[in-house]
């Protein structure tokens, strides 16, 4: 009898032991999945990337050295570059060959208004003064602007808040002079002549007028 209740009881424990794997080893569908983790090798290396910003609205950098200028005009432009952050070299030569030409002309013209524009006082006094000495002889020019072999600024400085750049000048100048009665009394028109010239242009820099005016002219 002892014998029939142990195996008895061991078929029990038996079924009773299949039945709780068979519900233990099944998945219900509410356990948490294994979340798949890369090795530490396999990961990438995170990234901080700069902000890209845009360059309007930022200030030009001061001229370091133009190839444009004397070594004894650097320093001075480069105290221009640092108080006028518009500044450039480059401009401002091409500026001021348009600017000779067109005193050159309004000179040779006799063209007073285009001179008080362009030019200081003391430089449209001076011109001024040879216009009507030359319409008081009754003569006239018929000078021409060949070309502009080179131009090169020679001299700067800054003396706050006005600006100097002296500029020289080499060019051909073709010069003819009449008189009163038409005739020529010196120069031609076939024949250029040679011309070194070195001009200083001026600008407050903290004016909203940005053009420079002759200050001064001088002949090499």
């Amino acid at each position: 009898m002892v014998t029939v209740e142990i195996v008895l009881l061991a078929m029990v424990a038996a079924f009773l032991g299949l039945r709780l794997y068979s519900v233990l080893g099944k998945r219900t569908g509410h356990e948490q999945e294994p979340v798949a983790r890369p090795a530490i090798d396999e990961r990438q290396p995170a990234s901080v990337r700069q902000p890209v910003g845009s360059r309007e609205g930022l200030s030009p950098a001061p001229v370091i050295d133009s190839p444009l200028a004397d070594s004894a005009a650097q320093s001075g432009l480069r105290s221009i570059a640092n108080a006028d952050r518009t500044f450039d070299p480059a401009l401002f030569l091409e500026g001021a060959k348009s600017a000779y030409g067109m005193i050159l002309e309004a000179y040779w013209k006799g063209d007073k208004e285009q001179l008080r524009f362009l030019c200081d006082d003391d430089v449209y006094e001076s011109f001024v003064e040879a216009i009507d000495a030359r319409n008081a002889n009754g003569e006239t020019l018929e000078n021409r602007l060949v070309r502009i072999d080179e131009a090169r600024i020679v001299d700067a400085s800054y003396d706050h808040p006005m600006a100097r750049i002296s500029v020289r000048f080499d060019a051909d100048i073709a010069a003819l002079t009449r008189d009163a009665n038409g005739a020529i009394i010196g120069g031609s028109l076939t024949d250029a002549v040679e011309t070194h010239d070195v001009w200083t242009f001026f600008r407050d820099v903290k004016s909203s007028d940005r053009n420079w005016k002759l200050d001064e002219t001088d002949a090499v």
